[in-house]
């Protein structure tokens, strides 16, 4: 079996590692005419689709690694970078704040609500990157930092 270089990247709380499937389109809307050179970070606007659904990917990845018995979610992405490497990686800088779903009512983080209650309420300031290969319907989260 041939191994990929993202297989042993060690992620936030030892968490194993992490592959979905996602829609083809979820991801193809970058241009890939737009002067995006392959290996060249370029900055890119924190509501592009593709940066959003790649904070929604981290911050489940956040949710599965950790034991909070609330779901967090993403509340302000202050910074995004995209890079063409066999695919596009997305790196950000993105706040997290804890909501009020409880992991266990398996609630669509759209419909939770941020905590209120001031011994509940927790910001984090997370870095994280996410692999997109739109053509093996897949991503990858290899590294997410929250604090």
């Amino acid at each position: 079996m041939r191994h990929h270089p993202l297989d042993h990247v060690p992620c936030y709380h030892q968490c194993s590692h992490l592959v979905l499937c996602f829609s083809l389109s979820d991801f193809c809307s970058q241009d890939f005419n737009s002067g995006v050179k392959p290996g060249f970070p370029k900055t890119i606007k924190t509501d592009d689709p593709g940066v959003l659904k790649a904070a929604r990917h981290s911050v489940e990845k956040f949710n599965n690694c950790t034991n909070d018995i609330f779901l967090f979610k993403e509340s302000y992405i202050s910074r995004a970078l995209v890079q063409v490497v066999k695919g596009l990686k997305y790196m950000l800088e993105v706040e997290i704040g804890r909501t009020t779903c409880r992991k266990t009512t398996h609630h669509p983080l759209d419909n939770c609500d941020f905590q209120t209650n001031p011994d509940l309420k927790r910001i984090l300031s997370c870095y994280t990157e996410v692999w997109v290969i739109p053509w093996l319907r897949r991503f990858e989260v290899p590294i997410i930092r929250c604090q």
